[in-house]
């Protein structure tokens, strides 16, 4: 599997006492569906050890951790809880994001047992989550013929990409086939200088946190290309927040 190692503050084993009860049906909780937040908070989710409650349907629920996530396979590893056993079919997942958030997602699907880890079972990431009082911001999507870009360079050779979106947090390049190549899951991009405008421009570090193919009618074939903003300052979130409410009064 892909490279998918976990930060040293990851919290131990979850217990009984750490599950989650599931959003109520009347709770004001939005859909999440773009492919870059599932991965993120999923992947967040397996940095902190934060505990994830399963309602198998027929079944008591059942408390586990997702150990990683491997956006090459689409997949992610469930650690359960020690004794535990989850059936196979419909289940409901659900989990706490830092305290001020809920996330839940459903998944039909059978899974796998991942060789020599009897209790790591493999399953699909899911296509839609629910998330409730969700605090980040929602990435929005670049208006089109406007200034918005990153440039870096990785050996000597110049990328200039265009933004497909951005957030306070990671912004979506557009990149060919041929320039995705270069641009794997985990690389490090530093120095990069992100154009939010026609007279806005920072220089972050970012991070290759997930690649999706996509097709357009006049570009053909491309990959969207999520990053992560690594060691952002609350200067940069500032002028990410200008970049924002330009957008957004905009349209």
């Amino acid at each position: 599997m892909t490279d998918m190692a976990t930060t040293q503050m990851r919290k131990g084993p979850p217990k009984l006492a750490d599950a989650v009860d599931r959003i109520p049906a009347h709770a004001a909780a939005h859909d999440m569906t773009d492919a870059f937040q599932i991965f993120d908070t999923l992947s967040t989710l397996a940095q902190t050890g934060e505990a994830v409650t399963v309602y198998p349907m027929g079944q008591d629920f059942v408390v586990a951790r997702i150990d990683a996530v491997d956006p090459d396979r689409r997949s992610f590893l469930l650690d359960l809880a020690e004794d535990s056993i989850l059936a196979e079919g419909k289940a409901v997942f659900a989990a706490s994001l830092g305290g001020n958030a809920k996330i839940q997602f459903e998944l039909d699907a059978n899974w796998s047992v991942v060789p020599d880890r009897e209790r790591v079972v493999e399953l699909p990431l899911p296509e839609a989550c629910k998330v409730l009082n969700r605090r980040a911001e929602a990435r929005l999507e670049t208006p089109l013929g406007g200034s918005f870009g990153a440039r870096f360079t990785i050996l000597g050779k110049v990328f200039e990409l265009a933004l497909y979106d951005f957030s306070r947090g990671g912004v979506g390049l557009r990149a060919t086939p041929q320039q995705a190549d270069e641009l794997y899951v985990g690389k490090k991009l530093e120095g990069v200088e992100l154009e939010l405008g026609p007279s806005l421009t920072i220089m972050a570090d970012l991070e290759v946190r997930l690649k999706r193919p996509f097709r357009t009618f006049l570009l053909g074939e491309q990959v969207q290309v999520g990053c992560r903003i690594s060691n952002i300052t609350m200067q940069m979130k500032q002028r990410l927040d200008r970049a924002m409410s330009k957008v957004q009064m905009k349209r």
